[in-house]
């Protein structure tokens, strides 16, 4: 399964955006093998249930990664599987999207609590509002938040409330710290939503990661430069393969 990659799809926007990316890696080489899959239709925000499902739906022993949200997942479940995991790739994704004390580099919980209350209350107008949001340091914003929402699947409170308390009760530092397998964390350089600064924060926590930047980038580089983070994500495979 080395030559296996699933991609977990990012909060609220489905599986669309990550679809140039994976088109991209195909086009790269015809032995990888790349899925994309949407995240659990789960009630609950409990990591551990989240996990569960993953665990037991996904390919065994094949490369795990994601897109924001995703990511944080897959770093999750890549810990957890350990040897049974070739490889983690994360894409725009943070180790705590909410911050803490001891992570200053997230999304203010005041805001966090402020974007849930707007989810319960209106949640088509809350997606288009993160598109906008994720679209932001696009070459063009206005166009990126279009596509964006325009492919999202049809919004469900319930499940978008769920996956955002996820998001606020996830923490991966020591997921990242426990992964013994090859790491690529690939972030964006005018993310809106993941500080750049966590490129920096990421080696603190696990020197003996591949972490990269892509300039002049929004959240939704996926969707934006699928081709550079193509040839990012296909150049460290090479390298991992070579060692």
């Amino acid at each position: 399964m080395r030559d296996r990659l699933v991609l977990l799809s990012g909060w609220g926007l489905g599986t669309a955006p990550s679809e140039p990316l994976a088109a991209a890696l195909r086009g790269l080489t015809e032995r990888l093998q790349v899925e994309i899959e949407p995240l659990p239709d789960l009630a609950g925000s409990d990591p551990d249930e989240w996990l569960d499902e993953l665990d037991a739906t996904l390919a065994p022993d094949c490369w795990l990664g994601g897109w924001s949200l995703g990511g944080m997942l897959a770093t999750q479940l890549a810990a957890r599987r350990g040897e049974r995991c070739c490889g983690l790739l994360t894409l725009a994704s943070n180790a705590c999207f909410v911050a803490r004390e001891d992570w200053p580099l997230g999304m203010p919980a005041s805001t966090h609590a402020a974007f849930r209350q707007g989810c319960s209350a209106d949640p088509q107008a809350t997606l288009k509002r993160f598109a906008l949001l994720a679209a932001q340091g696009a070459a063009d914003p206005r166009g990126m938040a279009r596509l964006l929402a325009a492919s999202a699947p049809q919004a469900h409170a319930d499940g978008l409330l769920a996956s955002l308390d996820l998001l606020a009760a996830l923490d991966s530092r020591q997921a990242v710290q426990q992964f013994r397998g090859p790491q690529l964390h690939l972030l964006a350089a005018a993310d809106a939503l993941v500080p750049v600064a966590v490129s920096a924060a990421l080696l603190g926590l696990q020197p003996d990661i591949e972490v990269g930047v892509l300039a002049s980038s929004s959240h939704a580089f996926v969707l934006e430069r699928p081709h550079e983070l193509a040839a990012a994500i296909q150049a460290f495979l090479s390298e991992v393969g070579d060692d």
